[in-house]
């Protein structure tokens, strides 16, 4: 088959007229062509770093999705399944996603559970890592977000460390606000990459040391604004990721939004190319092509090098996007689960206390990381209530593989004035995590996600809306178009309920995720991730 059009050799930085030649799924022939057809053809985008499971879609679904906007390809790290459901987890994202032409690739979770401070549905020890390494499929060891473990030489990350060197295979870091002395042996520990950066001067750091840096805007962390300066000297070792995203968000755009972006602050297109289409591939040791003689036949049509609207989609020669019309047929699945808790009462709520003050979580707007509050108590009954006044609302997190207790907290910036809102995408254990102006509002929520086993939910004083996520607790059985409209009903319903966020159940996610400082929640209490360690809801211990 013959594509003709404006060909944009990024490797070599130029564009010129011609027409691209591939046959059973590889290209043959790239030569120029004096024509008149104004059409773009460059290598398809590549996210660099995504959890596919926060879209909320099943790989095969967020395909279908993704190839609009000229994905060909992810770089995935599965643990959110593998913190519910193990490698039996794992599994189920390669199997599904070899279903539908297009290209994940899977690392080994190498935090199963993310930390000990929590309760989650299953362990990944360093002999499973070794046994997930050294399947082909398994491209690189994934975030490493237990930093302390690699600072203070935990024995079970170092084997998980080791068996990567030993098959060769990339480790990728998470490390936020880490600098000085403990970046630079972390670093030196073998990680390769950082997605955590919300500074330009931490990013900087981190590439002088080595270390290569992706940008990431996903749909709560936004870290675009703050690293794209550094595009202009550092695109070598840069690339661009998602992270997390919800299907609303990937309904209306991916990596080709971030070109764009990078594109209309002037940067020079063949370097932001480069971190978008060729940086992955190199990374990771990804069956990608490049656009060059020989490569896999995965390629994109856009209508210019401006918006990078995307117009067909190539993955191994064939055609799985044209012009609005996806052709990847949706695929059946089976539906995995891990969810055992029983509804919750009102009473469980409760937080019986006479302290003056208390720790606060604050969230921050477009960030995963936190601020550590200290405010006035807000008692009634003898209990500490949520002060929707003061936008100090109560927190909990309900270990939702048994039957204990729910961990409480407060927080503030959700803005709720009315109802609850409660999701069972709690990372990174995805327990059900929920917030709201009342005890019986946060129950009543609480209890919906328990009855789909799994889902977000949103409450008011008269209304109950859920979408169910029973694949995992975290992923839907429907097509990403549905979820999305679906989800975009209930972001909507939260900010007619007062929440004040961009992305009120990504940011929510994301107040359970111990391993981001500072203030977070987990079943087992209230965590502080600078000190990693427990801390006192109570500011007077």
């Amino acid at each position: 088959m013959v594509v003709k059009g404006q060909i944009v050799d990024i490797h070599n930085a130029r564009i010129f007229k011609g027409a691209i030649t591939f046959e059973n799924g590889s290209i043959t022939v790239i030569e120029a062509q004096d024509h008149d057809v104004e059409q773009y053809l460059l290598p398809g985008f590549i996210d660099a770093h995504i959890h596919i499971e926060s879209s909320m879609l099943v790989p095969s679904e967020f395909a279908r999705l993704a190839v609009a906007h000229g994905t060909v390809a992810t770089v995935s790290d599965p643990h959110e399944i593998a913190n519910v459901l193990g490698v039996k987890g794992v599994d189920f994202m390669i199997e599904n996603g070899k279903q539908v032409p297009f290209k994940f690739n899977f690392g080994a979770p190498s935090c199963v559970p993310a930390t000990s401070f929590e309760s989650a549905g299953a362990v990944i020890d360093a002999n499973a890592i070794k046994t997930l390494l050294e399947r082909p499929e398994i491209k690189y060891l994934a975030e490493l977000m237990n930093y302390p473990g690699v600072l203070y030489k935990d024995e079970d990350v170092l084997k998980k460390i080791e068996w990567a060197k030993h098959f060769n295979k990339p480790i990728d870091g998470h490390a936020p606000g880490l600098r000085g002395e403990d970046a630079t042996r972390y670093i030196n520990a073998g990680m390769s990459t950082d997605h955590e950066c919300f500074t330009f001067e931490e990013a900087l750091e981190k590439l002088e040391k080595g270390m290569k840096i992706l940008i990431r805007e996903g749909s709560a962390a936004k870290n675009f604004e703050a690293l794209s300066p550094l595009i202009p000297d550092y695109f070598e070792k840069m690339m661009f990721c998602s992270d997390d995203k919800h299907p609303d968000d990937l309904i209306l755009g991916h990596i080709n939004h971030l070109c764009a972006r990078a594109v209309a602050k002037g940067m020079d297109l063949f370097k932001v190319l480069r971190m978008a289409c060729v940086n992955p591939i190199a990374h990771y040791n990804l069956d990608v092509g490049g656009l060059r003689v020989g490569d896999p036949a995965d390629f994109i049509v856009v209508e210019d090098m401006v918006h990078f609207k995307t117009l067909q989609t190539y993955v191994d020669g064939t055609l799985v996007y044209d012009n609005g019309k996806v052709l990847m047929p949706p695929v059946t699945f089976e539906h995995l689960n891990n969810f055992k808790c029983e509804p919750k009462s009102i009473a469980d709520f409760a937080y019986p206390s006479s302290a003056a003050q208390i720790r606060v979580i604050e969230a921050l707007e477009g960030q995963l990381v936190t601020n550590e509050l200290i405010t006035d108590a807000k008692i009634e009954a003898g209990c500490i209530v949520s002060d929707t006044t003061n936008d100090i609302l109560k927190l909990t997190v309900v270990n939702r593989y048994e039957n204990t207790a729910p961990a409480l907290a407060f927080i503030k910036n959700i803005g709720l004035k009315e109802g609850a809102i409660a999701s069972s995408v709690g990372h990174d254990s995805h327990n059900i995590i929920a917030v709201g102006v009342s005890d019986a509002a946060i129950c009543k929520a609480v209890n919906a996600i328990i009855a789909q086993k799994g889902g977000i939910c949103a409450v008011s004083n008269s209304k109950e809306t859920v979408l169910p996520l029973p694949v995992a607790g975290i992923m839907s059985v429907k097509d990403g178009q549905s979820v999305a409209t679906a989800y975009a009903a209930l972001d909507a319903m939260a900010k007619t309920l007062g929440c004040t966020l961009q992305a009120p159940y990504m940011t929510l996610s994301f107040m359970a995720l111990l391993v981001i400082p500072a203030l977070k929640l987990s079943d087992k209490g209230l965590f502080n991730g600078t000190d990693f360690k427990f801390t006192a809801l109570d500011a007077a211990l």
